[in-house]
């Protein structure tokens, strides 16, 4: 699938461009085919979008100085973490510079008694949780892939905690970033809260790199619970999978993680991973707290599952039994792509009030029931956020059209109900019709903010909107 038709074309990098950056980078910088084919790549259907060039920085120094030189030859800058992204948001659609952010890595600090850390943008979430473990902190934000956190915050990223720790905008305290004019700032200090100015913090998270580049990140933590058990529920019909969440949740349960997957998707789960679960639609459930609230939890849950049409529960207690439970649902996007062999991938998210979440996953799913490839449903049901996934051939047209066609149904019912064209993966490439459907004439709003903040229109450019 091609980019937006609105893009400007792709111009030629300025003489003497690539000179400047070698002088400066070294061997920082990379031009061979390969490299520049792994940044211009993701886990989005699209086709590759290839940079001309790769720089790796190592410090906020050579972050501004990247910026700096790009800006004086007029050449855009595509920020890079893990390229996990799903719409394409990491495409060097028009060429230029991809920064890749991955070499800085360190944690610079962690204030336990505070609750927070300070790290660089190429931390990855489970490395950070390693580090975290001998001081009973945790870092709950978690997408299924290893990304970066850097790439996590661009991307206002969400995942299986969100019901309860919220997403990557309730855990940004600050950010430090370079601007287009390669000036560093800093958005916040690590007060927990603060009336001081525009939140500059909220801004930069879920940008995607259009307005600035994080070189630091000050996140808040959350101590390890005493107790954590997961379990497996199977259900007679989706509506009942979804109707036990709802009801748990208006119950007042601070559920951790409950995850949706359809019968299709457990089919896909088991054969991927190993696993014989029923193939039936499933809640995946996580529970946190003390040894007596956990239980507590779990004995008013049970009963709503019962109500609904739930079997027994399937208990996963053990560190390596919850790892290779979880590992399982992350993998769920490699399980369902490979339903059919030689498949891509095409995931689509949506998000919906609670009230009408049971109403737009039975439709979506009697929707879907006439695609003629496979097409799962699962995704983060406690705060209203599911997702398909479509196991495409690459080489048929008709199934292209086929997929464009139930992907826009599926948003147009999501946006008939209040509900948002994305929950997590971000506008990108692929949802910037939507966008404007969405919102409307705040959508200029954001236009003006970008023109304001990067006036030659160099940082990540054609994503979210064209300008």
């Amino acid at each position: 699938m091609s980019a937006p038709s609105r893009l400007p074309e792709k111009n030629p990098l300025p003489a003497g461009f690539l000179d400047r950056l070698a002088d400066r980078f070294g061997t920082q910088l990379q031009t061979g085919a390969a490299i520049r084919e792994q940044h211009g790549s993701s886990e989005s259907h699209y086709e590759a979008m290839l940079p001309d060039a790769v720089v790796f920085a190592e410090s906020r120094d050579d972050v501004a100085a990247v910026v700096t030189i790009c800006a004086e030859a007029g050449v855009p800058i595509v920020p890079f973490g893990a390229g996990t992204s799903i719409e394409g948001n990491a495409a060097a659609v028009l060429g230029g510079v991809s920064l890749d952010m991955t070499r800085m890595d360190k944690i610079v600090a962690v204030n336990a008694e505070d609750f927070d850390c300070v790290i660089q943008p190429g931390v990855r979430r489970e490395e950070l949780n390693q580090h975290l473990r001998d001081q009973g902190l945790f870092f709950p934000i978690d997408p299924g892939a290893n990304a970066t956190l850097g790439g996590m915050a661009s991307t206002r990223a969400s995942g299986t905690n969100a019901v309860r720790y919220g997403t990557m905008k309730d855990a940004v305290l600050s950010l430090e970033v370079v601007t287009p004019q390669g000036k560093v700032i800093r958005t916040a200090r690590r007060a927990r809260k603060s009336a001081a100015g525009y939140d500059l913090t909220r801004l930069y998270v879920g940008s995607e790199g259009t307005l600035g580049i994080i070189t630091e990140i000050t996140l808040r933590l959350h101590p390890i619970p005493e107790a954590i058990s997961s379990a497996v529920c199977s259900f007679e019909s989706l509506k009942g999978a979804v109707d036990t969440v709802v009801q748990s949740i208006q119950c007042g349960i601070p559920l951790a993680r409950v995850e949706i997957l359809d019968a299709l998707q457990m089919r896909a789960v088991n054969r991927w991973s190993k696993l014989d679960y029923p193939e039936a639609s499933t809640l995946f459930f996580e529970f946190h707290g003390s040894e007596a609230f956990v239980a507590e939890q779990v004995e008013t849950v049970k009963a709503l599952a019962e109500a609904n049409g739930g079997g027994e529960f399937a208990w996963s207690n053990l560190p390596e039994e919850r790892n290779k439970l979880w590992r399982a649902r992350h993998d769920a996007y490699y399980a369902a792509v490979n339903l059919r062999e030689g498949a891509v991938g095409w995931a689509t998210d949506v998000c919906v009030p609670m009230s009408r979440l049971a109403e737009c996953i039975v439709e979506t799913q009697a929707d879907l029931a006439g695609a003629s490839m496979p097409a799962t449903i699962l995704g983060h049901v406690g705060d209203g956020n599911f997702h398909v996934v479509f196991s495409l051939d690459p080489n048929s047209s008709e199934e292209l059209a086929e997929v464009e066609a139930l992907n826009t149904r599926l948003i147009e019912r999501a946006l008939a109900m209040d509900g948002t064209c994305t929950g997590e993966h971000g506008i990108g490439l692929g949802k910037q019709q939507w966008l404007v459907a969405e919102l409307g004439d705040a959508v200029e709003q954001m236009r003006m903010i970008k023109r304001a903040f990067d006036p030659q229109n160099l940082f990540n450019p054609g994503k979210i909107f064209a300008l």
